[in-house]
């Protein structure tokens, strides 16, 4: 049977990156029920950690970019979680975005709607998703931008 997820990510000209292991004594997800908690991903892009703050040396658009490298891990580990059947996505449920910002930057959820609007863009309405986006100090080995998700899977 054809996924229509793994279609339209093939429309969308996107290659979902391997599923990272995760850098410490965590798991990269945890299945409950119909939920998967998917532990933070960081920006990491084809060339490799997108590091930056944003307010300092990065714009709202590279932070945007950077974001969804962030849901791209995301989906990859939903992916995993979900035996590879995308299909079995319900609906995304909530992100938690953190920007590594300087004290002044205000402008988190713009550079969190770069993970929003791909989900919606890739899952349609099942991407439609509760949010939260917030400045952060200091993010591990530097990134931009870290997100965790949560999703419904049947």
């Amino acid at each position: 049977m054809s996924n229509s997820y793994e279609a339209r990510l093939t429309e969308l000209g996107v290659t979902l990156p391997d599923a990272p292991a995760p850098a410490a004594n965590y798991v990269p997800y945890v299945i409950s029920g119909d939920l998967v908690f998917v532990s933070g991903q960081i920006s990491n892009g084809p060339d490799g950690l997108i590091i930056g703050r944003l307010g300092e040396n990065m714009d709202v658009a590279a932070g945007a970019v950077a974001a969804k490298t962030c849901a791209l891990g995301l989906v990859a580990q939903l992916k995993a979680a979900c035996g590879g059947d995308l299909s079995r996505l319900v609906r995304v449920v909530k992100l938690g975005g953190f920007v590594n910002s300087t004290p002044d930057f205000t402008d988190q959820p713009k550079v969190i709607n770069g993970a929003s609007d791909f989900l919606v863009e890739l899952f349609g309405d099942a991407g439609r998703h509760a949010r939260a986006a917030v400045s952060a100090a200091a993010l591990p080995l530097g990134v931009a931008v870290e997100i965790e998700g949560i999703f419904q899977i049947k």
